[in-house]
């Protein structure tokens, strides 16, 4: 008998929720990170580069900005350059001289970035500024080789690398934190429950009215005008704890990898449930006819048939009122349900509306 293979998130099992403290479920706001992107050139590569035309216009183009400008008619078809995209996040309050990590990607057919260097390259943001300059040597962690009769063996990707610390933080991003007389706290995720208890904690620790619950996602909270007080009064904010409330029931399936994710929550109405299933098994065994010697006759292959049929005898169970999350995985274990046959049998239940939580398909 096959048991249930999938993964059941058993983490909420229990009902008393534990202490967090603010700045493990939520943020500032206007305190985040930008993204940041570019392109340049990594050189240096062992033969492994790119053949495409427009990798070497870049290095025509770069060159041409260093002093060395090439005869119109030459294409460097140079096969240790590649043409790469570049892409880094900037973090809040990052400061010019700071350094950050980028990730390195081929644009074009190259065989690997293992061995090269990134080229001095511009990292703009969404508003065409340049925020940061990207430049040092790569860490490859994938590696592929190849031979000549076409073989070939890969391991990771080569393709996609890092330079950490590699880029230089040039421009500081203009923040809100110091621009108004609140500071607004905005849960990870939505809760009004939980939006009311974050208030409700801050008021306790530092007087009524300091702050309210504006939504299901966002606390306003008054603070100090001088930033340097704002400081410590975030840092005192941060460090409050409360108790997060329970999220919704949710029965979560994901329907390309058979997982099944059920939380503490949910519960099932009455409900009878039988699950059965069919196998046809079909085998064929052709047979020789080889007639006699001398007859004049030809051998025939006869085809032959075999169909059986089998039913699974599993019962019928009942799902006694509000029934926990343990009793429902021990009742459809106990008929020996698969993955898909536990989907089909959470669909009938939430479409006979005994499944008392939302069910999501992803």
């Amino acid at each position: 008998m096959n048991k249930i293979l999938f993964s059941i998130a058993l983490l909420l099992l229990t009902n008393t929720a534990q202490a967090e403290r603010i700045k493990d479920i939520a943020s500032i706001a206007g305190v985040r990170s930008n993204q940041l992107v570019g392109y340049g050139l990594v050189t240096g590569l062992d033969k492994t580069g790119d053949k495409t035309k427009f990798t070497g216009q870049s290095l025509r183009s770069m060159m041409g900005k260093l002093g060395l400008t090439l005869p119109p008619d030459t294409d460097p078809k140079s096969k240790n350059v590649a043409l790469v995209s570049i892409h880094a996040d900037l973090p809040a309050f990052a400061k010019p001289g700071q350094k950050i990590d980028v990730t390195v990607s081929s644009i074009g057919d190259a065989k690997s970035l293992r061995g090269g260097s990134l080229l001095m390259s511009p990292l703009r943001g969404a508003d065409g500024n340049v925020y940061a300059v990207a430049q040092g040597n790569l860490v490859v962690g994938g590696l592929s080789a190849s031979g000549q009769d076409g073989s070939k063996i890969t391991v990771n990707n080569p393709l996609v690398g890092r330079v950490p610390n590699g880029a230089t933080v040039e421009r500081i991003v203009p923040s809100s934190f110091d621009q108004s007389a609140e500071l607004v706290f905005n849960l990870n995720s939505s809760d009004f429950t939980t939006a009311q208890r974050m208030a409700d904690s801050i008021n306790k620790a530092l007087g009524a009215e300091t702050a309210q619950a504006v939504d299901a996602t966002s606390v306003s909270v008054r603070a100090p005008v001088n930033p340097n007080q704002r400081v410590g009064f975030a840092s005192v904010i941060e460090n409050l704890e409360l108790a997060p409330d329970d999220a919704p029931a949710k029965v979560i399936v994901n329907s390309r990898t058979g997982t099944v994710i059920i939380n503490s929550k949910v519960r099932v109405q009455p409900a009878a449930v039988s699950h059965g299933s069919l196998t046809v098994t079909i085998s064929e065994n052709p047979q020789v006819s080889q007639p006699n010697p001398l007859s004049g006759g030809s051998t025939v292959v006869t085809p032959q048939s075999n169909v059986s049929v089998n039913e699974d005898k599993n019962h019928m169970f009942v799902f006694n009122p509000g029934v926990s999350l343990d009793e429902i995985v021990q009742a459809v274990n106990g008929v020996g349900a698969g993955p898909s046959d536990l989907v089909a049998i959470l669909e009938a239940l939430k479409s006979a509306g005994a499944l008392r939580a939302e069910l999501i398909v992803i």
